[in-house]
């Protein structure tokens, strides 16, 4: 089935056998929340690690029935985040989460060599999902919110990711655009260099599974009359399910525009991990934080 909608990830998920979300540190309402709501949908297990105190006081002011969680007590927050991570390593769950604790334990405890989740030589990377209103379909997107500013090798991870994701939608052979200011090869500006070196390695098979093309900028990339009025032809021009971004800003200013202001909605998830991480924001809206969580169900390994 080819998603279309980030709700219709719901209607996967149902039938679909159920993974399990381990929360790191989950003391908030906001984290509280947004699981019980994917357990009560059915798309979800969950597990909450944190002050059993403090999560039982939550979920009496929320009116949420704490018997549908398995509650680890473990009050330090960094402890609480390790011992997700184990847990994970020990096959008790499947997805990671964000609850209270700061987002730099949460990243530290991932990578940690002894405890955390990271196969050597794998690189985290930030992937988004967005539903743009004015787009005719979801986008995937990447990074906006890990590399700052990635070279190729990071890139071509990158690449592979939203690849994966895209096909986890159910996009058989997405079309990626690599981002740039312009799809004209500069030797003065490296992204448009890494946008041509991306283009002729997937043109080589050595980036399977996808269209790749580029240097393209924004307009040209997802905007038919722009492609057509520039002369751009090929099968992403216009129509593409992903966009690689030359750094964190860009990306960045794309993903806060579309829920701030083009009134979108988005699913957002680390990769790179053996399993994936939901790393939500204070900032983000409970059905955001939802959809966050279907994604990284869709996109899971069985235990």
């Amino acid at each position: 089935m080819k998603i279309t909608k980030l709700e219709q990830m719901f209607d996967v998920l149902r039938n679909s056998p159920k993974k399990t979300l381990i929360a790191a540190y989950a003391n908030d309402d906001h984290t509280i929340s947004a699981v019980n709501q994917a357990v009560d949908m059915g798309l979800i297990d969950a597990i909450l690690i944190g002050d059993q105190d403090t999560i039982a006081k939550v979920c009496k002011e929320e009116n949420i029935d704490i018997t549908k969680f398995r509650v680890v007590h473990e009050p330090d927050e960094m402890k609480a985040t390790t011992k997700a991570c184990v847990m994970i390593n020990e096959g008790e769950g499947n997805i990671l989460m964000k609850g209270l604790v700061s987002t730099d334990k949460y990243m530290r405890a991932i990578l940690n060599k002894e405890t955390g989740l990271m196969n050597k030589g794998a690189i985290l990377s930030h992937v988004t999902v967005m539903e743009i209103p004015s787009y005719h379909k979801l986008l995937v997107a990447s990074d906006v919110a890990i590399i700052p500013y990635p070279e190729l090798a990071e890139k071509i991870v990158i690449t592979n990711n939203v690849i994966n994701v895209a096909n986890a939608l159910g996009i058989e052979k997405p079309k990626v655009a690599i981002i740039a200011a312009t799809e004209q090869v500069s030797p003065r500006m490296q992204a448009t260099i890494d946008g041509c070196i991306l283009s002729k390695m997937a043109e080589r098979g050595q980036i399977k599974g996808a269209y790749v093309d580029g240097p393209l900028a924004l307009d040209v990339a997802i905007d038919k009359e722009s492609a057509k009025i520039k002369k751009l032809t090929g099968e992403v021009a216009g129509d593409a399910d992903c966009l690689v971004f030359p750094n964190i800003e860009s990306g960045n200013i794309l993903y806060k525009s579309n829920s701030k202001i083009a009134g979108g909605e988005q699913a957002a998830f680390v990769v790179g991990a053996r399993v994936p991480c939901v790393l939500s924001s204070r900032g983000d809206s409970t059905l955001t934080k939802l959809y966050s969580i279907a994604l990284a169900a869709l996109t899971a390994p069985t235990k």
